[in-house]
Parts: C-alpha cells; structure tokens; sequence
C-alpha cells in the first residue's frame, strides 16, 4: 500500500527539474556574497515582497530568529498570537537566543484583532518589559491555514505603528495567501519591517527560506546569520532550488487549496468527524474524530494515511504538490475504513 503523506507539506521530493536547476547552478561564496544564484534569488524575493533587501537562509526557524534579534533585546517583549510558529515550535529561541519575553494573545483561528494588540502594549513601567515588536503569520498554521484580510492586517499593524512597536510577518506559507486571495504577497510584507519566507513547504524546493526587509535591516542581518551557523558557501546549489520554486510553482498551490477543499467535503459527510469545511482557505485542513487523535493517527497511519494529531480529538492534514486528486480520493475511502472499523 503506498503511502499518502499529510503530515506537512515540507515532505514534498524536488522535482526533476528542480534537480536539474540544482545540480546546473552556478555557485560561489557567498558568505563574501560571491554566489550569483544566491544573489539573484534574494533580488527577486525582494522583488516579490516590495522591499529592499533579501537574505537567504536554512530555515524558517533561523530567518524569524534573526528578526526577532534584529528588533529586540534582551529583557525586550514580542506581542503575537498564543499559537504563533515563533512560540509553538522554535524550540524556545525567543529566550535561549535572545532573551526575549513573548506576550502570546488568544487569537480567533489564529488571527488578532486591533483592540487585543492595543491592550498589549506595556506603558513604560520599570516592572515590565518592553514591548518592542509585534510578529504576525500568514498563513496561520495552527489557525488552519488562516489568511489574513489585508484590512485587518493593516489595522493591527497602524496600532503597533502608534505604539512605537516594529512589524515582523512570519509569511513561511504568504504565497499561500496570495494564490488564495489574488492579492500580492507585497500587499502584505511591505506594511512591516521584515518579513519571512519558506521555500521548502508549499513551494516545495528541499531547503532554504529567506528575511526581506530595508537594505541596512538585512546587512545587519548577514551578521546574525553569521552568529547562528547559516552562512553557507557555495549555497547557489540549494539557492537554485528555491529560485526555481519561486519561478514555477506559486500558481500550482491553487491545486493544493482545491485538494484540500475536497477533503474537508468528503470528510464533513463521515459519521463523527467534524470539519469546518467552510473555513479551508489554503493547504491546511484540522478535523476533529470521536476517537482519541493518538489513537485516530496510529489507525491511520496502519492504512498509510500519514498524518499528525494536533489537540486531543483533532488531526492536521496538509496537501502539497505531491499529493494528487487520485490520492485524495484514495485517502477519503482509506479514511472511511479507519472511522467505520
């Protein structure tokens, strides 16, 4: 039985083209920013995003740790939501790299609102930290793939701005966003100071992410790269990757989002499963058994349905671009089993 990979979308295999680009690119150091496909590929980041400057780098985890060292200090506070990637699975880099007190605040699907952040903010009081940043995330994971309306961005972000507060947008799936909606991902990135990307989830490239903000924000950028281990070298063999994933595969997450559209409707008609199928808006679906989801997972799995539990009774199911329509069927009749047995 070949298996059906939910898990995450950074399971995705680079395509022959994409290994072709990889192995033809041409390379050099970049830590001396000598790698012309390092450098090409940050220019036309910056390009899409509607900022000045681009560094790539390993990780999502890495590009938001650097943003989080550019704009605080220690002792400083970042105002987010409570299930926001930079609190939930960075390993606690807010406190072990930089000294920094998070404020989590309960968003409604992971989404905050411009009260909420107001209240936030610290008066200066020698008891309290500063705040000093407020970080966002589009599409938001643990929301379930929540995009977020451009208007409101913009009022979370202009009350941060009357704070004082600077603006980090975790965007590892913004393209996601912007398929979903047809709005650019600049739209977004250029109403904050730094913004993130991921190339190895949805875009489906092995590896690599990358920070865009203003030219001196990235040039101070390059050194804390440089502090965490991410200077990488001769890194135009993995920069190709991205690039070309960036060049070919934004509109093809459309497919992705409808996948997983058709799983939420196949899945709302099973007995004892609850989807909100009217709130699948990207690549990301978390639907809610009668059993236990360890217990639910591990039956799965057994029918090669891979997936991750995500709360007691929920599930995660993320489509990617090597998940096709045939296989979503598949896993909708392997699914029945498991809740039907």
């Amino acid at each position: 039985m070949r298996p059906i990979d939910f898990r995450s979308d950074t399971v995705t295999k680079p395509t022959p083209a994409m290994r072709r680009a990889m192995a033809e690119a041409e390379v050099g150091d970049d830590v001396y920013g000598e790698d012309p496909t390092v450098n090409r590929l940050e220019e036309r980041v910056a390009e899409r995003l509607g900022l000045e400057a681009a560094l790539f780098v390993p990780s999502g985890t890495q590009a938001n740790q650097i943003a989080m060292g550019l704009h605080c200090r220690p002792g400083d506070e970042v105002i987010t939501e409570l299930g926001s990637h930079i609190v939930q699975y960075e390993g606690g880099a807010l406190s072990a790299l930089w000294g920094i007190q998070p404020q989590g605040l309960p968003g409604a699907h992971g989404l905050l609102t411009p009260e909420q952040v107001a209240a936030a903010v610290r008066s200066e009081n020698i008891h309290a930290p500063r705040s000093k940043l407020l970080s966002l995330e589009n599409t938001h994971n643990r929301g379930g793939g929540t995009v977020w309306p451009l208007e409101r961005f913009r009022a979370v972000v202009e009350v941060a701005r009357k704070a004082g507060l600077a603006v980090h947008l975790d965007g590892a799936r913004l393209f996601n966003a912007q398929v979903a909606t047809g709005t650019p991902a600049s739209s977004w990135a250029k109403l904050t100071d730094t913004t993130s990307v991921c190339f190895s989830k949805g875009l489906g490239a092995p590896v690599g992410s990358a920070l865009a903000g203003s030219k001196a924000l990235i040039q101070e950028a390059r050194r804390l790269r440089k502090r965490l281990g991410g200077g990488m070298r001769q890194a135009g063999l993995l920069a190709a990757g991205a690039l070309h994933a960036l060049e070919h595969h934004v509109e093809r997450l459309a497919e992705d989002h409808a996948h997983a559209r058709r799983l939420a409707a196949g899945l709302s008609e099973l007995p004892g499963v609850k989807v909100e199928a009217a709130r699948v808006e990207t690549n990301i679906l978390l639907v809610e058994f009668a059993r236990p989801s360890g217990e639910m997972a591990s039956r799965l799995n057994a029918l090669g349905v891979l997936v991750n539990a995500f709360g007691p009774y929920t599930i995660r199911l993320v489509c990617h671009m090597d998940v096709s329509a045939a296989d979503v069927e598949e896993s909708l009749a392997r699914i029945r089993r498991a809740v039907e047995s």
